[in-house]
């Protein structure tokens, strides 16, 4: 199985923290040079510094708020004109509040599909073309098992994280003959800081301590534990490799078994 990723870079969204980090992490396991993307610049050094470069891997960062409009393309077009080799990018952000759906406001979703799916759309645009100059892409987009079944309290993210599997599903027509393959990986919970985030929001609705509230989601999961970011970043860097040439326009729970569909 060929699972070398030597000579390929990748541009990791939401690379300091979580699965984002943890995705960086392994896909220069892999021998990938990576580019890190986020907005703390120091945060962004750290994981610099724990970035694998066993086969003389070159690893970057670009200083990026994925909320404010703009600063993403004008980064990505700095770095591309620099450094114009981009084969794999990873689409991560951090997701929105939870609360009820009823209680949304309008610019809560206009500010997530921009978070979300207008980014994605313009790193998409900006790497593209190299990714068909070098007849290899992967691209990689980190939902949320939402996009399968919604999860309660979380109404603005699973409305945006099903429009941004719809947009990745429809570019996987598209550019596949490229030689690029677009899939997804749906994260259920996961042990990050978002579910620390999401843990708070129960017990504050319940009553319940959190680790009364994380016992009982831990019961709805056939494994009977929360994944790891490490685990879901696994699957995230098999999908980057040459063996995965093949696998396209696909969502790919990592979740324990916890959602309750095919």
């Amino acid at each position: 199985m060929n699972l070398d990723l030597t000579g390929k870079t990748a541009l990791v969204g939401g690379s300091t923290q979580g699965i984002g980090r943890a995705s960086a992490i392994e896909l220069a396991l892999l021998g990938a040079n990576i580019v890190l993307m986020a907005r703390n610049e120091d945060a962004l050094k750290a994981t610099l510094a724990d970035l694998d470069t066993a086969k003389g891997q070159v690893h970057r960062y670009l200083v990026a708020d994925f909320s404010l409009p703009g600063v993403v393309t004008t980064a990505i077009t700095q770095h591309l004109a620099q450094f114009p080799d981009l084969h794999i990018l990873i689409n991560n952000t951090g997701g929105p509040a939870g609360g009820p759906l009823i209680d949304a406001k309008p610019e809560e979703f206009v500010q997530t599909f921009h978070n979300h799916l207008l980014n994605n759309q313009a790193l998409v645009q900006a790497i593209v073309p190299a990714m068909k100059r070098a007849g290899y892409g992967r691209i990689v987009n980190i939902i949320s098992t939402s996009v399968k079944q919604p999860i309660v309290g979380l109404g603005v993210s699973n409305t945006i994280r099903g429009a941004v599997a719809q947009w990745a599903k429809t570019l996987s027509l598209e550019i596949a003959r490229f030689g690029i393959t677009v899939n997804n990986v749906l994260p259920g919970y996961t042990r990050t800081a978002r579910l620390d985030a999401v843990l708070s929001m129960r017990s504050g609705a319940s009553g319940k301590t959190e680790e009364e509230v994380s016992a009982q989601m831990e019961s709805e999961i056939p494994t009977g534990r929360f994944a790891t970011a490490e685990e879901v970043a696994a699957a995230v860097a098999f999908l980057c490799t040459p063996a995965a040439a093949s696998i396209n326009g696909i969502n790919v729970p990592v979740d324990g078994g916890k959602t309750g569909s095919l």
